[in-house]
């Protein structure tokens, strides 16, 4: 079983210092809006991942107006103990130990902690661009894979530096196309690897969110789940061939895996146009939940389970049966926010299960 045990934060978002211990499998959090709630699941998150889940700059991790912070936990996985600690120092260089032996690359510590998070804002994955998708995606197959997260980060570098010397050319009216050939062949190779990689999860990950969307819905819909990339019609080499006069003009890489998308539909109508506020919903949990799956698979333990104000989004139906799923069904930890303590209680009353009630602000 992999769950954590104690957490505490010091000039950590809305926190100056605080520290919390857990007892329980089931973990409800309750407080008022701006208490912190929020940023307790994301200091646990932090820990997992090296970053927040909800700020893309780590300066805004930052308790206003002070300079630095620290978050340290203890886990336990697979009867072992491990204690993390992440900071960001005065200088802004951020820092992670595990017991005690510095993380050299941050890279190096995803997905030996895993953690879902499922937050208000994630329906961005369904009715925004195809980036959040990618996002997503990329989450989920970076702990899954390491090397999978090493050539999507070596692909990005090359993209940058591709994209760079089209400007430049465009500005400088000279064309430098010896660097380009040399930048499009050492794009090719992390291409290729991720984009391999992306249709064999994939075809997990679709099979699994169509049955899990149909569970959660209640009833049968033509749901279509299809993975759209240009590599799908010629070899990533091929397609920079047939395309450099295009981005010479554009000054950018117009093809690659960059544009990749997880294209969601309903017959033949986008998802996203057509669905309905309970479809998109359902849908939300459906892939949450397949991504909760396939890393409890693939690591041979349940990985924590973050849920963020989820109570306000689902009826008590939707509600009772994700519950009943993640932690019924399911024996990882589970951490639970909500704004009523005595929807917190009522849910898991019901369902049998112990749990600690825990306060955002101070412990209960």
């Amino acid at each position: 079983m992999f769950s954590l045990h104690s957490i505490s934060v010091y000039q950590f978002k809305n926190y100056l210092r605080q520290s919390w211990t857990f007892s329980e499998r089931v973990v409800g959090i309750s407080g008022r809006n701006g208490t912190g709630k929020t940023n307790l699941l994301d200091a646990i998150y932090f820990l997992c991942f090296t970053k927040s889940y909800f700020q893309r700059s780590d300066a805004q991790l930052v308790f206003h107006g002070a300079l630095g912070m620290r978050v340290a936990g203890e886990f336990t996985k697979q009867a072992q103990s491990f204690e993390i600690s992440g900071l960001i120092r005065e200088n802004g260089k951020k820092e992670f130990q595990v017991n005690g032996s510095p993380c050299e690359r941050m890279a190096d510590h995803i997905g030996n902690f895993p953690a879902v998070m499922i937050a208000p804002d994630d329906v961005g994955i369904i009715t925004e661009g195809s980036e959040e998708r990618r996002r997503f995606l990329d989450a989920l197959f970076s702990q899954l894979d390491h090397q999978y997260l090493l050539q999507l980060m070596q692909y990005n570098r090359v993209l940058q530096q591709r994209n760079s010397l089209l400007k430049q050319m465009a500005e400088t009216g000279k064309r430098s196309l010896d660097l380009l050939e040399v930048l499009d062949h050492q794009l090719c190779a992390p291409a290729e690897y991720v984009f391999t990689k992306r249709k064999e999860f994939l075809n997990l990950l679709i099979e699994s969110v169509r049955d899990r969307y149909h569970n959660i819905a209640g009833q049968q819909y033509d749901l279509q789940l299809r993975y759209e990339s240009p590599l799908l019609l010629s070899p990533f080499a091929q397609l920079l061939a047939q395309n450099r006069e295009r981005d010479l003009q554009s000054q950018r890489t117009q093809l690659g895996i960059h544009r990749d998308d997880l294209v969601i539909s309903l017959g033949d109508k986008a998802f996203r146009q057509t669905a309905s506020q309970g479809q998109r919903k359902s849908l939300l949990f459906a892939l949450k939940l397949a991504e909760f799956a396939m890393l409890k698979s693939a690591k041979g333990f349940t990985p924590i389970l973050l849920l963020d104000d989820v109570f306000e989004k689902l009826d008590e139906t939707r509600m009772q049966n994700l519950l009943q799923e993640v932690c019924v069904q399911n024996e990882g930890q589970v951490f639970v926010t909500d704004t009523h303590p005595n929807r917190i209680r009522d849910s898991f009353t019901a369902l049998g299960l112990p749990y600690q009630a825990v306060n955002s602000g101070t412990q209960a």
